[in-house]
């Protein structure tokens, strides 16, 4: 049994699939409130912001097989969700799955591994709450960082949804979708045409993640290895994304929204308004 089926928190409920050509998922674009000035260049600034010192480089990625990045996407999602009772058995079970992993990868993974045992449960339970519920800049839920705390959450939240139903991806109504665990669950579960569309929907909130590992390095907290194992295992950052990143992490989420035309988050459904 592979990682993939001892980890998987629910099976894949293969949903109607809309036909590829009437599901696109559509580029992110710049959220309203959020500047244009400047450009991906600026990366190479040493800025201080609300998230901190903006980094110089971005992570290199990492040539991986399609399987090798689903185990990277599972194993990451098991261990950035909350530590329950069952941490140590998630631990061990991505433990045991390191060796099928590029050095590079594996190594944020043994890192991780080698501070949670550290600390134990409790521990981790502690550092998670002061990190991740506590921390608004280190929030997992993606539509945060495209339309922040807005009318158009409950949208971006609605786009989630059909995006992941559009891959044969089915979850609960009492979870939200856009939560980065729940999305990253989805690549895993991917293959084929599929796998390379959910990689285009995780690519195109690259952003939001990247701010995430901003901000994670910026307090300091071990689980930075986990955002950057995926990184790794993600396609190259281009032109677009680094200019949207340095502009998020400048201003920050926005504030509100009037409307909801140019919708600044995928969707399965380009003519919504």
């Amino acid at each position: 049994m592979n990682i993939l089926d001892k980890l998987r928190k629910r099976q894949a409920t293969l949903a109607p699939k809309p036909p590829l050509a009437d599901a696109p998922v559509a580029g992110f674009g710049t959220p309203a409130g959020i500047g244009t000035m400047g450009g991906a260049k600026d990366v190479e600034k040493t800025l201080r912001t609300h998230t901190g010192k903006v980094p110089h480089e971005f992570v290199t990625p990492v040539h991986v097989t399609e399987e090798q990045r689903r185990i990277v996407a599972m194993s990451v999602s098991v261990l950035l969700d909350y530590p329950g009772a069952d941490i140590m058995d998630r631990l061990a079970i991505v433990e045991e799955q390191v060796d099928q992993l590029p050095l590079a990868i594996a190594s944020d993974f043994v890192d991780f591994a080698e501070w949670a045992r550290s600390v134990g449960p409790r521990g981790l339970e502690e550092h998670y709450v002061e990190t991740f519920d506590q921390r608004r800049r280190c929030s997992l839920y993606l539509s945060y960082f495209a339309v922040g705390d807005t009318r158009q959450r409950g949208m971006a939240i609605l786009s989630f949804r059909e995006q992941l139903q559009s891959l044969g991806f089915h979850i609960s109504d009492d979870e939200l979708p856009d939560h980065l665990c729940v999305v990253l669950e989805a690549l895993a579960m991917t293959e084929g045409a599929e796998h390379d569309r959910a990689v285009e929907l995780v690519a195109s909130y690259r952003e939001g993640i990247e701010v995430l590992r901003a901000a994670l390095s910026h307090v300091g907290s071990p689980y930075i290895s986990l955002v950057v194992a995926l990184c790794k295992a993600l396609p190259e950052i281009d032109t677009d994304t680094a200019q949207k990143y340095v502009d998020l992490i400048r201003t920050g989420p926005p504030a509100e929204m009037v409307g909801i035309a140019d919708l600044p988050f995928p969707t399965t459904q380009p003519d919504l308004v």
